[in-house]
């Protein structure tokens, strides 16, 4: 597996800047609780069903006391939709009941006091970090595990050393928007079947191309 260099490094994520400047997760959320939410309803599943999903529920249940009114039974209609709808509604009411009853009902802003809420793993609670905490975080989805080898970003095959070679090897200045630019790429370039290399702004420069 090849590295791109420093340089190199510093050129894909210039161009991914000024392609897009500022780059946004794509599940929707109203307020930090709502997103921590989305985010543990979205393993597994895809952002567009975990939206479509949540648009009515946020509505309804925007914060952990009104989640917990709806109850699991009331929950499930509203994520039936998602995959592993079950656990996913056990996960929220608990993290519900765990917010109010250790952070005052507010999302806690450490990794370590965010992986104490159930189902919330360390992608997800860097995810909340990254973006309501505006910390540079490395989320390292699906996405992230198998584009940032391939691109020659980062060495590793695992979340947590993926991660690591990201945090040490991205310029500074890049990194608060970093996950997003990698994701996105793999989302919709750098496609598992069928990438579109002809359409990619980084392709001159891309490892997998050597």
């Amino acid at each position: 597996m090849k590295l791109l260099s420093k340089n190199e490094m510093h050129e894909v994520f210039s161009r991914w800047q000024k392609a897009n400047p500022a780059p946004a997760s794509e599940l929707e959320y109203v307020n930090p609780f709502t997103l921590l939410v989305a985010v543990v309803l979205s393993a597994q599943a895809t952002d567009k069903s975990v939206n479509k999903a949540t648009a009515p529920l946020f509505k309804v249940a925007d914060t952990p006391e009104k989640m917990l009114a709806l109850g699991e039974e009331g929950l499930i209609p509203y994520i039936k939709s998602i995959g592993l709808y079950k656990s996913k509604a056990s996960h929220v009411m608990g993290l519900c009941r765990k917010l109010l009853d250790n952070f005052s009902g507010q999302v806690p802003g450490t990794r370590e006091e965010l992986m104490t809420l159930p189902g919330v793993g360390r992608k997800t609670a860097n995810v909340v970090l990254n973006v309501i905490f505006k910390q540079p975080t490395m989320p390292v989805d699906t996405h992230l595990l198998r584009v940032s080898p391939k691109i020659g970003l980062a060495e590793g095959n695992t979340p947590e050393t993926v991660e690591a070679s990201l945090l040490e090897r991205i310029p500074p200045q890049f990194l608060h928007d970093a996950h997003h630019w990698i994701l996105l790429h793999g989302r919709y370039v750098c496609t598992a079947r069928n990438p579109k290399c002809e359409e990619c702004i980084i392709n001159d420069i891309c490892k997998h191309n050597d």
